[in-house]
């Protein structure tokens, strides 16, 4: 049931070294290519990382909150083409999302490093940092990479009580049930 997948699933940052098979890559993939889009404009671009190098390099796209992409044995950027869509963000985001649980459901484990709007260093920004390395064109953005593996450490999805029920409204804001 896919609710029982929405309260396993977890962000995984450390990975065992195993290889992703191509199979699961190719599932992934597809998935995420079946993702919603507004208007069908379907703007996003996906960049499949395998390469140890290339995952080392993408591990320093930011300060904080990448290096454990190094680890990883996949990883794939999420790319939006903000030409074709206004709403590309949020397209690519789904699309994003559809790749995490196809990954949990496929018995990976998967981190989005949040890399739109952030900083490489003081002179460059990650989306800059991360087009020069893949060799992007300009009006390619970089919204994230999901890194993805197998997990080396089991746990467990969040507890009920951790859910934040106070953020629910009814009818109108502030009104509870």
């Amino acid at each position: 049931m896919f609710l029982d997948l929405l309260r396993s699933r977890r962000s995984v940052r450390q990975f065992d070294s195993k290889p992703v098979e191509k199979d699961k890559i190719d599932l992934l993939i597809e998935a995420m290519l079946r993702a919603p889009s507004s208007r069908s404009l379907n703007p996003w671009e996906f960049v499949v990382i395998r390469d140890p190098g290339t995952l080392s390099d993408l591990a320093q796209a930011k300060p904080h909150g990448a290096s454990f992409i190094k680890n990883a044995p996949l990883a794939i950027v999420v790319c939006g083409d903000a030409d074709k869509s206004d709403v590309w963000v949020e397209d690519c985001s789904i699309a994003a999302l559809i790749g995490h649980l196809t990954a949990a459901d496929l018995g990976l484990g998967s981190c989005w490093v949040q890399l739109r709007k952030r900083d490489h260093d003081d002179q460059t920004t990650s989306d800059q940092y991360v087009k020069k390395l893949l060799g992007l064109a300009e009006n390619i953005m970089v919204e994230a990479v999901l890194a993805i593996g197998y997990p080396k450490e089991d746990k467990p999805g969040h507890a009920e009580s951790s859910l934040l029920y106070d953020k629910v409204s009814y009818e109108k804001y502030g009104q509870k049930q």
